[in-house]
């Protein structure tokens, strides 16, 4: 893990940072910008209290995880009427499955979210906070007006596009078996300075995550409010077509954004290939597909796992914090927050499930960040963002005026 590089914390003893760093977590709202979930997510299957997945209720409550934004993701497919049709029907199961959380098995632990002002509301209440983006605008199709339905159903960020250009923006990884070719709109679709011009009218949050640079650049420069990245890192600092470069992260500056710093290792770290070698074997020796499945070992599985991943060098919270520090030197402490990507692929050595989230607290103290820094990181930022898309969209006139 990378050193401390706190002046604070010169001297002090680590009980003494780790009960500053926990006080400090217990103070500050923390809010995680992307955690997906399955299809069969609040049923009998997946129980949200305590499924074993990285963010659950009880790990959410035990980390000190206030609030989450729970993903309707649906993946790109050819762009055929059958698929658009089947791709809002699996929005609604995900829409459904929230909605079902909240409302009907859990209401006296979480709540959904529909403003800023609720996330605050909520938490204040001692509840958990639960809100709702959409991950991929391909659930949309090419009928502008399901943004309004889904609105109404919470979603307060659509990510543009997924992997595989859709019919809004061009995607950072195209997909041949789609027939892709490298830019398909050079950026963003005619189509989609509608559907960015909708969002701003609505009240929700574009997101330039997974989306190509040319599509991100021209989402900020079309969008009236500020944009977020929900989940996306530094490209200067992990050379991956998913991280942002610096021209990116400064026109999101400039624009008054957020980028959500992710703890997806892939984006965190490079590895080697025989870092991906040794993963494979680990992978086959705890008899699990990915490493995020591991909250279904055992808690001497995950020690004993943690460990051999730590000693291949697996991407931990000290580099996902790398990329905060980046992030922050270039754009400034008030556009940046923080991410995991759980259940979606993300998880790192020392947060790899919502119940460890206070070790990203801890980090941040080392770093020698204050209290009023890590409230931004954690949470902050994002309410700012999210308060300005409102505002902006409280002075929008109607859709069919003009």
């Amino acid at each position: 893990m990378a050193g401390c590089t706190d002046a604070q914390t010169v001297g002090e003893g680590a009980d003494s940072v780790s009960a500053r760093a926990r006080a400090i977590h217990d103070a500050v709202l923390t809010i995680d910008s992307h955690d997906d979930i399955s299809f069969d997510f609040a049923t009998d299957a997946v129980d949200p209290l305590d499924a074993p997945r990285q963010v659950n209720l009880q790990k959410m409550l035990a980390g000190g995880l206030d609030a989450g934004f729970f993903i309707v993701y649906v993946g790109q497919t050819e762009r055929t009427p059958d698929n658009y049709i089947q791709a809002q029907a699996d929005a609604m199961i995900k829409f459904n499955a929230i909605h079902r959380m909240a409302e009907e098995m859990y209401p006296d632990v979480i709540e959904l979210a529909y403003t800023a002002d609720d996330v605050e509301r909520i938490q204040a209440s001692g509840k958990l906070v639960a809100a709702i983006g959409i991950e991929n605008g391909y659930v949309i199709g090419r009928d502008i007006s399901l943004l309004e339905r889904y609105h109404g159903l919470g979603a307060r960020y659509v990510t543009l596009a997924h992997n595989g250009h859709n019919d809004i923006a061009d995607s950072a990884q195209p997909r041949a078996n789609l027939g892709d070719v490298p830019a398909e709109h050079d950026g963003i679709s005619q189509f989609g300075e509608q559907v960015i011009e909708e969002m701003n009218r609505l009240g929700i949050m574009v997101d330039i995550s997974h989306i190509s640079s040319a599509a991100a650049l021209d989402a900020i420069r079309l969008s009236r409010a500020p944009v977020i990245a929900s989940h996306s890192n530094a490209r200067a600092v992990t050379d991956h077509v998913r991280n942002l470069d610096d021209e990116t992260l400064l026109a999101l500056r400039d624009n008054g954004g957020v980028v959500q710093v992710t703890a997806f290792t892939l984006y965190v770290t490079e590895s080697t290939p025989a870092q991906r070698e040794a993963s494979g074997a680990l992978l086959a020796e705890f008899g699990i597909e990915e490493f995020w499945d591991w909250s279904s070992l055992t808690a001497d599985r995950q020690e004993q796992l943690a460990a051999r991943l730590e000693e291949i060098g697996y991407a931990d919270v000290g580099d996902f914090i790398d990329h905060v520090v980046y992030t922050v030197n270039l754009i400034g402490i008030d556009h940046v927050g923080l991410s995991s990507d759980f259940d979606g692929g993300g998880g790192i050595l020392g947060w790899f499930d919502a119940a460890e989230t206070a070790n990203v607290t801890l980090e941040l103290v080392r770093r020698g960040y204050s209290q009023e820094d890590i409230g931004k990181l954690w949470g902050g930022n994002l309410l700012r963002v999210w308060r300005e898309v409102e505002r902006i969209a409280a002075e929008s006139p109607p859709r069919d005026a003009g």
